[in-house]
């Protein structure tokens, strides 16, 4: 499983800004991974890099800079480049959840490599033609443009969930709450309850009800509430009648 995590290489092809290239080791280390390459940036090592990295400085005191994309890719089985545009020719194209399962598939044996583009244009056509894959995040059409971090963010996340779910890792979350559910009975003292105390406000005309009391039960079978708070709610109501 670490041999996983540790083939998965995220690669930022020239940075413009160096904050981006601290975020991005943020998200990948919170995401369980730690190798970066970074393609001729144009600013690093920077402070601005450090701030925003806060804790995952060993992520980006371990990066590699590299001269070329060609350097940064050389011994990788599987490249998956992020594309935003439709290309003339086209080219495998996945969503990131379809590219996790494909990097799950293979990390275990094979060096992958996500690359992400420029800020400003992303991959060049010659950058793209030498991914196997592209990964396009569906973004609001409306509002298409995604901060380079927060695209780092998303794909090391779905790998993350991928490579769990592959192994039997990924586990639900577990809350022990702090009452117990409560019983029939006292959710229906409660409701009966309820339905006197609409009656005597004036609420509720006990000789068209309608549907009144069938969605308040529907309400609170959906709530399921817990025994503390069917009994505040009946502390509740009594608190009301006695205010008369």
């Amino acid at each position: 499983m670490q041999d996983s995590f540790q083939n998965l290489r995220f690669v930022l092809v020239n940075t413009s800004q160096p904050g981006n290239i601290g975020g991005a080791a943020r998200a990948i280390k919170n995401m369980g991974f730690s190798d970066l390459v970074l393609v001729q940036p144009e600013i690093f090592p920077s402070d601005r890099a450090r701030w925003r990295a806060a804790g995952a400085g060993d992520v980006l005191k371990q990066a590699r800079v590299v001269d070329s994309f060609a350097d940064a890719i050389a011994d990788c089985q599987l490249v998956i480049g992020t594309s935003a545009r439709e290309r003339r020719i086209p080219w495998p194209l996945v969503n990131p959840r379809l590219c996790a399962d494909q990097v799950a598939a293979e990390a275990g044996d094979h060096k992958i490599a996500l690359v992400f583009g420029r800020e400003d244009s992303g991959l060049t056509n010659e950058e793209l033609q030498r991914c196997n894959l592209h990964v396009h995040i569906p973004t609001n059409p409306d509002y298409s443009s995604l901060n380079l971090c927060a695209a780092v963010q998303v794909l090391a996340y779905e790998v993350r969930m991928s490579l769990l779910a592959s192994t039997g890792e990924l586990k639900e979350v577990e809350q022990e709450w702090d009452e117990p559910p409560a019983t029939s009975e006292e959710l229906e003292n409660f409701i009966q309850h309820l339905e006197q105390s609409m009656i005597e406000s004036g609420f509720l005309d006990p000789e068209t009800p309608r549907q009144t009391m069938t969605r308040m039960r529907r309400m609170f079978s959906r709530i399921r509430p817990d025994q503390s708070e069917v009994a505040i709610l009946r502390g509740l109501l009594s608190s009301f009648g006695k205010k008369k």
